[in-house]
């Protein structure tokens, strides 16, 4: 399994480096003298270029061993880290988070459906719970770090840490990955022909709004706890430490039912996170009504990224590969709208308003859920 390890500490180093700005996103704005809104394109720009790389780079390096391409990536990932610590001003910063998404929409296209080639058979399923466990850790462990560092040492010490671990990271592929020569050649024709197929459609529009209604909140979920709230830094740690957790449970609750009622467990997610972020404004003045609202966001949270997965794989079996790259494509893309018009709904009125307008798209979402639901061939939704 340590090959297995080494996928997984690549996705989690991926979205600890994808979403470390949330908890620094007030300090980042204040150093480059730009609103929190305009500091949310911190988390669009890497959203926008993985919803682009995930099929341009894989389609366009499908006949190289895939080991070479993981490690590759890696490294050029810690430089990304190592530039946005150095940055001497916003652009720059920018430019570092260009990298960033081109990283994480290849090696999430590639890295993820890797697990049958690394494990025996009878231990599949346990290796692609383990790698996709990385996307709750990366909540539950990087960015309460990522937090925590930059309230000691500043958000640029932050970046340098995150930077010098993924480096780490880059020899330890290179120690334990075999080769892994491409099997599966993704083409440009097979996206477009899963592209025109229904089940597909349908999990493209439901991650689509689950997706945009966590990330237009999730994105300013640290200014709200200051004005609304009212929390300290040190506290905003601690509750960021909690959503996490309760992503980890949402992970492994999720993965133990979505593969035999996609549809209920999709629906249920949606409902979740919907109360969760439509309550917040209402509930979430004083510290416990918060702690708890972020704790179900985060068990909603948490399941989405294996419930949105298992339909493409179920919507497409013949092509892991390229199923994988569609899931990577529109999550990816949908974080960039997600954070950038919730930018505009923060800077227009106030991050309360973003919350309610993220649980009034995961209400939407949850409308869609019940009426689409996955077909999965001689299996009845449930």
């Amino acid at each position: 399994m340590p090959a297995v390890f080494c996928i997984t500490l690549g996705i989690f180093s991926l979205v600890t480096t994808e979403i470390l700005p949330i908890g620094l996103l007030t300090a980042i704005a204040r150093e480059f003298g730009v609103s929190d809104g305009t500091a949310g394109l911190t988390m669009t720009l890497p959203g926008l270029l993985a919803a682009v790389a995930a099929p341009v780079v894989t389609t366009a390096t499908g006949r190289f061993d895939r080991r070479v391409m993981l490690c590759a990536l890696v490294l050029l990932l810690a430089f990304a880290d190592f530039l946005a610590a150095a940055a001497p001003g916003y652009p720059v910063l920018l430019v570092s988070r260009v990298l960033v998404g081109l990283v994480i929409g290849a090696f999430w296209s590639i890295g993820a459906g890797l697990a049958p080639r690394l494990v025996a058979p009878e231990r599949v399923g346990t290796a692609k719970a383990v790698i996709f466990s990385a996307v709750p850790l990366g909540s539950v462990l990087g960015v309460p770090a990522g937090t925590f560092i930059g309230e000691l040492a500043g958000w640029r010490t932050a970046f340098t840490v995150l930077g010098v671990l993924t480096a780490a990271l880059f020899l330890a592929m290179l120690a334990c990955l075999p080769a892994l020569p491409a099997r599966e050649v993704t083409r440009a024709a097979v996206l477009g022909a899963l592209l025109r197929r229904g089940s597909v459609l349908t999990g493209l529009a439901v991650t689509f709004l689950v997706v945009l209604a966590h990330f237009g909140a999730y994105t300013y979920v640290t200014p709200f706890l200051l004005e609304f709230t009212r929390l300290g830094s040190g506290a905003i740690t601690v509750f960021l430490l909690v959503y996490g957790i309760a992503g980890i449970a949402g992970n492994f609750l999720a993965g133990s039912t979505v593969d035999e009622r996609p549809r209920r467990t999709f629906l249920a997610v949606a409902a979740l996170l919907a109360a969760a972020t439509a309550l917040l404004p209402v509930l979430g003045g004083g510290s416990v009504g918060a702690l708890v609202l972020l704790a179900l966001w985060g068990l909603a949270y948490g399941a989405v990224p294996v419930c949105s997965q298992t339909w493409f794989a179920k919507a497409a079996p013949e092509a892991p590969e390229a199923a994988t790259v569609l899931f990577t494509a529109s999550f990816q893309a949908t974080i960039a709208a997600g954070a950038w018009l919730g930018g505009l709904v923060v800077d227009a009125f106030s991050p309360a308003a973003v919350m309610v307008s993220g649980g009034l798209v995961a209400t939407v979402a949850v409308l869609f859920v019940a009426r689409r639901p996955v077909n999965r061939p001689g299996v009845t939704p449930r």
